[in-house]
């Protein structure tokens, strides 16, 4: 077998800004976030956005520190399974309302897919770590 080379610079940033941001944004702006907790989970909404808020923050803290980059990308791919749910909620209320705008409802289909390719990005960024 042929010996890892250390994570492309690049996808580690790129991912680990994606995670700070939106985790920030959580705070920041949280109604979107709130909107999209599926209603089978117990409790109130606001309380499942703050803490996949501080969860994608923390994850991303973990993707920055070179210490703790292979855990991270474990993290990271997990956290991307574990949103998937709400992304699918997101998305089936964005289609079937008749007042959400057109790209709107384009970018929440096609986000949908591009789940495996940062689940595939967070798995390559911890091999390589």
């Amino acid at each position: 077998m042929s010996e890892q080379s250390p994570p492309r610079p690049g996808r580690v940033y790129l991912m680990t800004a994606l995670l700070f941001g939106i985790g920030t944004l959580h705070f920041v702006a949280p109604k979107p976030f709130d909107s999209i907790v599926p209603e089978s989970l117990p409790g109130k909404a606001r309380t499942y956005t703050y803490l996949s808020g501080v969860a994608e923050i923390l994850v991303g803290l973990a993707l920055a520190l070179p210490r703790t980059r292979r855990l991270g990308g474990l993290l990271a791919a997990a956290l991307f399974i574990a949103v998937f749910p709400a992304n699918v909620k997101f998305t089936a209320d964005s289609l079937s309302n008749p007042k959400t705008p057109l790209p709107v409802k384009i970018v929440s289909v096609l986000r949908l897919p591009l789940q495996i390719p940062m689940i595939t990005a967070a798995l390559k960024i911890r091999r390589a770590a």
